[in-house]
């Protein structure tokens, strides 16, 4: 089944829809409509232009390279779920998130 758009582009195709019409699916995106597979009813993948997946790396790349705020330095520190959640019993030795962080001695006296 395949949801069209008030202009009619259709944007979402069912796997086995995709697969029958791929050059379709593909001419659409190459005009600069998104693409969206479904694989047993659930979004799968999205079919974009080539000058669409570029655009959007150098947008990706270009909010890599601007510097964090502090806030957003702390935010992006990586959780381990128990501590995070308050417990303070050991976490599972899957959930260890390794840190690249060094602890430095401070004198307060």
């Amino acid at each position: 089944m395949q949801n069209a758009s008030p202009t009619n582009t259709v944007t979402a195709w069912q796997l086995q829809d995709a697969k029958a019409q791929f050059s379709e699916l593909v001419d659409k995106a190459m005009r600069g409509v998104p693409q969206h597979v479904t694989r047993r009813g659930k979004q799968a993948v999205v079919v974009l232009s080539e000058q669409d997946f570029e655009a959007l790396q150098r947008s990706a790349g270009r909010r890599a390279d601007q510097p964090r705020s502090f806030l957003q330095h702390l935010l992006a520190i990586p959780k381990v779920p128990e501590i995070a959640a308050g417990n303070r019993a050991k976490p599972r030795q899957s959930e260890v998130v390794p840190l690249d962080v060094v602890p430095r001695h401070l004198d307060f006296s």
